[in-house]
């Protein structure tokens, strides 16, 4: 076994153990692998483990990429990264999910985009939980603006929220945020009307992953912990 799909189970192993030791399920929670910058070929080290959710940062890069590792038919892709409104469309195209829309803007674009392609999108809103000025996501007033319209999509899905806190060395330091995110999640989707609901809760990395898990993460975005240090 080579070593990116070495690394790929010991993450799992480890995702796994995080979550019993939460008293959840581990089939709960995904792993999206964080492929930005690195090429095709090392993307296609882990065909054999599919399916395998990979995680593009910027649309550019997955749409030189994905037409390489696509006949492989082993990997769902998800734009993780800030989207440009100007690029909603072409990523309503190429992805399987959205973990960042942070505007309405963004989210009326990517409705009609989707209505013109005849897709169904699942997306997620990117809550700013850290109020940094260098991150992207809403604040709790956008996103009840946000979530005001979710009935009213006929295309777009909003399945949850999405977080990426501060940078803190000891990851117990992030668990605040976490928390946060979920308790967001949480009363936000008591709101909502019925048949709508935020089960997902994008949040975690390679250095804080398992706090996430314990404080309800359903997707973990791991990069460098599978792939790993970039160049």
């Amino acid at each position: 076994m080579n070593t990116i799909r070495r690394n790929y189970h010991q993450v799992l192993a480890r995702m796994t153990a995080a979550a019993r030791h939460a008293g959840r399920d581990p089939a709960a929670v995904r792993l999206v692998a964080v492929a930005k910058t690195f090429p095709s070929s090392t993307v296609m080290e882990l065909a054999a483990e599919g399916p395998v959710i990979i995680g593009e940062n910027k649309v550019q890069e997955a749409e030189a990429k994905i037409p390489q590792v696509e006949p492989a038919g082993a990997f769902a892709w998800h734009m993780i990264g800030h989207l440009q409104s100007n690029k909603a469309r072409r990523a309503a195209e190429l992805f399987h999910m959205i973990h960042a829309v942070d505007s309405r803007r963004l989210l009326d674009r990517l409705e009609r985009s989707c209505g013109e392609l005849g897709k169904e999108l699942p997306v997620l809103i990117q809550v700013n939980v850290g109020g940094e000025s260098s991150k992207s996501g809403c604040d709790e007033a956008e996103l009840d603006d946000i979530l005001s319209v979710a009935a009213d999509l006929r295309w777009v899905r909003i399945r949850g929220l999405m977080a990426i806190p501060p940078f803190l060395d000891d990851p117990e330091e992030v668990r605040p945020y976490f928390r946060r995110l979920r308790r967001l999640a949480e009363t936000r989707d008591a709101r909502l009307p019925s048949g709508l609901s935020l089960t997902e809760l994008s949040m975690g990395m390679s250095h804080d992953f398992e706090v996430a898990i314990e404080e309800g993460a359903t997707l973990v975005r791991v990069g460098t912990a599978v792939f790993g240090a970039r160049g």
